[in-house]
């Protein structure tokens, strides 16, 4: 009975299985079948190889991989540069999102709404164009830094290292923090109002409703956004990088996505970099699954997963 009830109904929206079909064949062919090519961090695999052929190496490039001074600055980078970017972008977007969502002039609100969405439309590279034009010593930050005071000459900031983390950390929340607003925008426009009428008839003042009524209404989607952020923490925007990196900021800039990019792209070592890909993975998943874990007891035990 089971197995005819599902042919009647598996029949009975045929349609919409031959529309979801090609879909299903594009993940297994480019998410599922790549899979096996991960045995190459196991071996010592070069273009004139199969993957099948090449021989064998154990945990050689990870121990290769660990004991790279270069692999591990890149590491530092990454984390100091994601810590940030989840410190201040995670926030800014919701902080942002709020800010929209409590404007009564509704022409008002759809402008800035529609401004803080455009940065995110511009690519790496148009970004990267304006970053150098502007931080230049000849560029408008110097101009209005030098103006006011602040410096007394001007500084080419994209060629100073111990600029590059805030750098990198300020430009991706000014591309992003717009974009960033649409899901919490979407969650605080299903609040029911007549929560914000009673609280406003308690004498609640407007800081007290979004900390007692908004922010915890959203924790359920707070917490998803965290733990992708959490899990993104070894994923630095390799765009990003691959655009503001130059030589004399290489040292700050440089980050785990760029370093496996040029090691197994420029340099030709793939299994070298697939190693150390492979151990970021493990790692990202590591740090999803523990940040659930701590998301979950904030949510009364209840997982977003």
């Amino acid at each position: 009975m089971k197995k005819s009830h599902f042919g009647k109904g598996f029949r009975a929206q045929l349609p919409l299985q031959m529309m979801v079909l090609p879909g299903i064949i594009f993940m297994i062919v480019f998410c599922y079948v790549p899979i096996y090519g991960i045995v190459i961090a196991f071996k010592s695999y070069s273009v004139t190889d199969t993957i099948a052929s090449a021989a064998w190496v154990g945990l050689e490039n990870f121990r290769i991989a660990f004991s790279d001074k270069f692999f591990w600055e890149s590491v530092v980078n990454t984390l100091a540069i994601s810590f940030l970017k989840l410190l201040i972008g995670f926030t800014a977007p919701i902080i942002l999102s709020i800010l929209i969502f409590e404007l009564k002039n509704g022409w008002f609100k759809k402008v800035v709404q529609t401004v803080s969405y455009l940065p995110h439309f511009l690519s790496w590279i148009v970004v990267g164009g304006m970053l150098l034009s502007w931080l230049s010593t000849t560029g408008i930050i110097n101009e209005l830094l030098v103006g006011v005071g602040i410096l007394d000459q001007p500084r080419n900031f994209m060629i100073e290292a111990n600029s590059y983390w805030l750098i990198a950390v300020l430009s991706d929340v000014w591309k992003e923090a717009g974009w960033g607003t649409i899901i919490y925008l979407a969650t605080m426009s299903g609040i029911d109002p007549t929560y914000y009428e009673a609280a406003k008839m308690d004498g609640a003042t407007k800081l007290q409703q979004i900390f007692h009524i908004t922010l915890p209404l959203m924790k359920f989607i707070i917490s998803l956004m965290f733990i992708l952020a959490v899990g993104g923490l070894l994923g630095s925007n390799l765009d990003q990088t691959l655009v503001l990196i130059n030589p004399l900021n290489a040292s700050h800039a440089e980050v785990i996505n760029s370093y496996v990019y040029k090691v197994g792209l420029a340099q030709g070592d793939f299994s070298y970099a697939t190693a150390v890909g492979l151990a970021v993975s493990i790692v990202s998943l590591i740090l999803v699954l523990v940040t659930n874990k701590f998301t979950k007891k904030m949510n009364d035990n209840k997982s977003v997963f």
